[in-house]
């Protein structure tokens, strides 16, 4: 999720807010981490977040800090943990005020932009039963599928076509 710089007063609003509710606080080392992922299109690594603080805020931290950082976010529902890649993401529903519900994320095995949609209830259900019946237990239902987003699908398909030519 990419954010202008316009965005991000209301988004920060709105996470320090949700911060509060829950009985956290949205630091500024925890906002500038935020404002990290606003910025990026495509998936960090903890290292890669703590580059790009360091390069925005001239300040060095810790990696263990990063990292406990990353997981307050995370808990707060602000941003999430892709565990296939090891590498967050912001959430793409952070300005909402409802219940997060169950996200699957649809990874693009090119250019690694991430979209995050919603799953139907009945199928994180269906899913569940499932599990269960071949006696195993669902540690979470957050889906990432490999996937061809439409851009590099078109650019594959031009490709092709001047191959034929």
């Amino acid at each position: 999720m990419s954010v202008t710089h316009s965005d991000y007063k209301d988004i920060v609003a709105s996470a320090a807010n949700r911060c509060k509710d829950s009985g956290g606080r949205l630091t500024v080392k925890r906002e500038e981490i935020l404002k990290v992922l606003l910025a990026s299109k495509i998936p960090l690594s903890a290292y890669e977040v703590l580059d790009l603080y360091k390069e925005q805020t001239q300040e060095s931290m810790p990696p263990m800090s990063v990292y406990r950082i990353l997981e307050f976010l995370e808990q707060q529902q602000l941003i999430h943990r892709l565990g296939s890649q090891n590498k967050f993401i912001a959430c793409s529903h952070i300005r909402q005020d409802c219940d997060h519900q169950v996200s699957q994320f649809l990874i693009c095995r090119k250019c690694h932009s991430v979209k995050e949609v919603n799953i139907a209830q009945a199928l994180v259900k269906e899913l569940n039963e499932q599990v269960k019946e071949a006696d195993y237990k669902l540690l979470s239902p957050q889906l990432e599928l490999d996937c061809i987003c439409s851009t590099c699908l078109k650019e594959e398909r031009l490709k092709e076509e001047d191959l034929k030519e």
